[in-house]
């Protein structure tokens, strides 16, 4: 559907970070706060892999998207486990978690008029990224894209008291949504400046692993930045 975010290997990838990151760590008294749960797929490919057993709170603002999620989640009899507002994270109360996870939009534009506008991710694309990190969860999982201002999502982070605890890398090809051509004239600019890194067709995307703490044992932040910057 062409109103609902599709992209078999960026959310199979996502699952992934989940599955190695949160659901193989979680306690059975841990919840999860997800932004942007989409049609759900991530999320119930984990699940249905996995002992997890608490619940997890969905946010999704595209009706069609919400809609198609909650009829997987009948269908495989997850209702109990995995629920889902058609509503934003932000402008909920915002439920108690140990771990908020998310695949947010990270598309930059001038505005939001593009092919979706839910991918819409601000100017540089890590807005809403940042904002995340700004709402106080111990454990904030991202995906963060090399072509959208990364630095300022490692620096929003350690300025919020984050570190990051793990990270694996997806080497991406340039697709449907980011070659958009007002999207990608918007990524050529921001190189310009620093702000965006990329192959001719390639662009690096980290599923990160922060953890808010005063004094972290494991930080690989330095590493982080230097591979998003590597292209």
């Amino acid at each position: 559907m062409k109103d609902i975010f599709f992209c078999p290997e960026e959310s199979n990838f996502y699952s992934n970070c989940l599955d190695t990151f949160v659901l193989n760590n979680c306690r059975n008294s841990d919840s999860i706060v997800e932004f942007g749960s989409g049609d759900g797929s991530p999320m119930i490919n984990s699940l249905l892999k996995n002992k997890f057993d608490a619940v997890i709170h969905g946010f999704e603002l595209n009706t069609l998207a919400w809609k198609l999620a909650n009829s997987k989640i009948d269908e495989y009899n997850l209702a109990h486990k995995y629920k889902i507002s058609n509503s934003c994270l932000f402008n909920s109360s915002q439920p108690k978690a140990e771990y908020l996870v998310a695949n947010p939009p990270y598309l930059p534009a001038p505005d939001p008029d593009i092919y979706m506008p839910l991918l819409f991710g601000g100017v540089d694309g890590a807005t809403v990224t940042n904002n995340l990190l700004s709402l106080g969860y111990k454990n904030v999982l991202v995906l963060v894209s090399s072509f959208s201002n990364p630095t300022s999502t490692i620096k929003i982070a350690a300025k919020n008291h984050y570190f990051v605890h793990n990270f694996m890398v997806l080497p991406l090809k340039f697709g449907h949504y980011s070659s958009e051509p007002k999207v990608k004239k918007c990524i050529d600019s921001l190189r310009q400046k620093k702000m965006a890194f990329y192959s001719e067709n390639h662009y690096f995307l980290a599923g990160v692993l922060f953890r808010n703490s005063q004094e972290s044992t494991i930080n690989l932040s330095n590493e982080l930045a230097q591979v998003m910057t590597s292209l």
